[in-house]
């Protein structure tokens, strides 16, 4: 089978388009999935540059996010059938399988079945993001109607999809952008309150819009946006960040004020094993489904790429300016 393999750790010129063996028959609870397209993400780029999460000699498929037809089953396989179209972020963290390849060997409790309507290069550019924005706002912070809510970064992957899903739970949503294009874009998907933070005072915009601090805020940036968000945050409100801690944030002020602090980072279940939360995730998937198919949430691609210029997927999301999702079509 035609796969883009990570060589080494390195730059994105690791990246090489190669023929490798198919896999096997699935067994257990492993499904055979032909993948159509694969998301690509910055999570991608980070095991790439950094090293794999498991220690797996190398060479490596990445890509966690897929879409595809089922080709086998295993033995252990409950409510999935040859020929289901599905998608599912599994894979990818340096496991057997990824989704840079033909085909790819499943966990069948991280699928969900496709949306109806749905074409696999969105569907393979939404798993990570869906999950992601669901659990930080929903498990993390209980979201609930009647908020107000900053979305640090809206026209980002996780971002444009935060934005839309706090919106149909009925909050109000604020969220910064670098330009006006994006402006555009982020006050189309319903944002109430757009913010350039390359030429406003970002605090002081939110706490004039909010009143005096936001119930809820999510930083899909890290750093500054951090510290931004967390002087944002009104006392008892929930402060979320898909990023590592900064070590120099204002958590005496932020224990003052009882600001819930969380960290969301969807890839827990893959990576320690937990069949309970991976279960969780399918059922998130399903939700996130049923309000595509209602036309209340869409996933942006931004652009479909040959499987073959993996490399220059990688190359666009590190530049840091990324609209919506890149896709491989595999």
């Amino acid at each position: 089978m035609r796969a883009v393999v990570m060589t080494a750790v390195g730059g994105a010129e690791v990246l090489r388009l190669q023929q490798l063996p198919r896999p096997g028959s699935p067994k257990g609870r492993e499904l055979l999935v032909r993948v159509h397209a694969a998301g690509v993400n910055p999570i991608d780029t980070k095991l790439r540059s950094r090293g794999l999460y498991f220690d797996r000699p190398l060479p490596a498929v990445l890509g966690c996010d897929g879409a595809g037809v089922v080709e086998a089953v295993g033995d252990g396989v409950e409510g999935v059938r040859v020929g289901d179209q599905v998608w599912y972020c599994y894979g990818g963290l340096g496991q057997p399988c990824g989704n840079y390849a033909e085909y790819a060997l499943v966990d069948s409790r991280y699928v969900a079945p496709m949306p109806a309507g749905l074409d696999m290069a969105t569907a393979a550019a939404s798993p990570l993001v869906l999950i992601t924005a669901w659990e930080a706002l929903f498990d993390r912070a209980a979201l609930r109607g009647g908020m107000k809510v900053l979305i640090h970064g809206g026209a980002g992957g996780v971002g444009h999809v935060a934005i839309q899903l706090a919106k149909v739970a009925g909050c109000e949503v604020a969220t910064t952008v670098s330009s006006a294009e994006k402006a555009d874009l982020v006050t189309e998907l319903g944002a109430d309150h757009v913010i350039r933070y390359d030429r406003d005072d970002v605090v002081a915009s939110l706490l004039a819009w909010s009143g005096g601090g936001v119930d809820v805020a999510l930083d899909t940036v890290g750093g500054v946006a951090f510290t931004q968000a967390a002087a944002a945050v009104r006392p008892y409100g929930d402060l979320v960040t898909l990023l590592q801690l900064p070590s120099d944030a204002d958590f005496k002020g932020l224990r003052l004020r009882n600001v819930r602090i969380s960290q969301e980072l969807m890839l827990t279940p893959m990576v320690l094993g937990l069949p309970d939360a991976a279960g969780h995730q399918a059922a998130i998937l399903e939700q996130c489904g049923q309000l595509m198919e209602q036309k209340k949430l869409a996933v942006m691609v931004s652009d479909l790429l040959p499987l073959a210029e993996a490399a220059e997927a990688h190359r666009r999301v590190e530049s840091g300016h990324m609209a919506g999702k890149l896709v491989l079509d595999v």
